[in-house]
């Protein structure tokens, strides 16, 4: 006779979900807003220099797209915390 038991144990990833989705309970000051990270600042050369880094990548380097998600997550983050 074949055993069920494997039915009934949870997949691997269900820890892993069950925190992710108790975190979120986490996110929240006690006022009830969203807590918004800080958004840290670079200096004017900082972002001169990165502009000539990614400039200087191959086209179509996968690390540019990365960087404009990044600003946008800044640009999330920046209205978040008003």
């Amino acid at each position: 006779m074949k055993s069920n038991a494997g039915c009934w144990t949870l997949p691997a990833a269900a820890p892993l979900i069950a925190i992710l989705w108790l975190t979120a309970f986490g996110m929240a000051s006690s006022d009830g807003q969203a807590t918004c990270p800080p958004v840290v600042e670079y200096s004017a050369a900082d972002q001169t220099r990165a502009a000539d880094a990614a400039d200087a990548l191959p086209e179509g380097a996968m690390v540019v797209r990365m960087l404009s998600d990044y600003a946008v997550l800044r640009d999330q983050t920046r209205v978040c915390s008003r």
